[in-house]
């Protein structure tokens, strides 16, 4: 009695373990169909999951994958694009115009021989070749930034596949904040250096509505009151006429290159500022992805060797089930 009950359950197990490769192998060939309609001539047709009777709901459609995509934008980052490409537009478009009025200004009113203005006009001229310079360079380092962003943000929240992250990869974040915090360096340098054609213009300004007050209009006093524009060491000592008098001074003040240059200056200058804060706010975002990078590869050993310590006990615990079957 009792060998013929052991037979009845052998055979029962056989029979469900064949069921159970049946539908393996049904799943795999409805799979097989579904992605490729053409081969219809089967007799097999896919196995209904959980998946499928759960309704369209459960696929993720249009809205779940813009929220996903509006998850992986750097904000940050894009904030400070938007900034850096703002403010060296205005720096190199507004100081670009105002140095062609200033030499305008020059040539026509405080240094009438060109031999004398000869070295400032180069520099002029070389700087405003400088400004082409800056411009494209910060319009190409401005998107190898923000596509840093895009790419440390998505690693970090692990939106597109498993995150995996190199050394190589971290070398790089680090030096692009290095690279970030002497460009910030250097742009305060062209900050204040902006900040000296402003000071100069306002100086010629507030001379002329002293010109222009009820008070000292109409009188003797206004020819004494000058500019002498070689104080500033922009044109030398022997350069002629050099200084500028009373209403001489006033009509300089009422030209239409005077009132451009200066206010171009002053936009120049708060384009310079405006692009220090977005480097600093560059540097703070690199900082923080270089170090959310290398706590991420920290956390990705991490599971690396507990998964690896996981699939060794599976192995072990395999062995001794086969162990045990081969003994009884």
């Amino acid at each position: 009695m009792k060998p013929a009950m052991e037979t009845a359950a052998e055979e029962n197990t056989e029979q469900s373990q064949e069921r159970k490769v049946n539908s393996k192998a049904e799943m795999e060939i409805g799979r097989y169909h579904w992605m490729y309609p053409g081969s219809k001539n089967h007799q097999y047709r896919p196995v209904p999951t959980l998946g499928d009777r759960a309704g369209p709901l459960s696929s993720p459609g249009c809205f779940e994958c813009c929220i996903k995509c509006l998850g992986g934008v750097p904000y940050a980052s894009l904030v400070a694009t938007i900034l850096c490409f703002s403010g060296v537009a205005l720096f190199c478009g507004c100081g670009h115009v105002a140095l062609a009025g200033t030499v305008a200004i020059l040539e026509q009113h405080f240094s009438t021989n060109t031999s004398d203005h000869a070295l400032l006009s180069e520099v002029i001229q070389l700087m405003q070749y400088v400004i082409y310079g800056i411009a494209s360079f910060f319009f190409l380092y401005g998107i190898i930034l923000l596509a840093e962003g895009f790419y440390t943000t998505s690693a970090v929240k692990e939106l597109h596949g498993e995150f995996k992250t190199t050394a190589c990869g971290r070398c790089i974040s680090g030096m692009f904040v290095f690279l970030t915090y002497v460009l910030g360096v250097a742009w305060l340098g062209v900050f204040g250096f902006s900040a000296v054609p402003v000071f100069m213009f306002y100086n010629i300004w507030s001379t002329c509505e002293v010109i222009k007050s009820p008070q000292t209009n109409g009188t003797s006093g206004v020819e004494q009151i000058c500019v002498d524009v070689r104080q500033y060491g922009i044109i030398p000592w022997n350069a002629f006429p050099g200084k500028i008098c009373g209403s001489a001074l006033e009509n300089i003040c009422n030209t239409n290159e005077f009132y451009m240059s200066y206010h171009l200056f002053i936009v120049a200058c708060a384009g310079a500022g405006a692009t220090v804060i977005a480097l600093i706010h560059f540097l703070m975002i690199l900082s923080s992805n270089w170090a959310y990078l290398k706590d991420a590869s920290k956390m990705q050993a991490y599971q690396d060797i507990k998964a690896k310590e996981e699939q060794e006990l599976q192995d072990i615990q395999s062995r001794s089930k086969e162990q045990l079957n081969s003994y009884t």
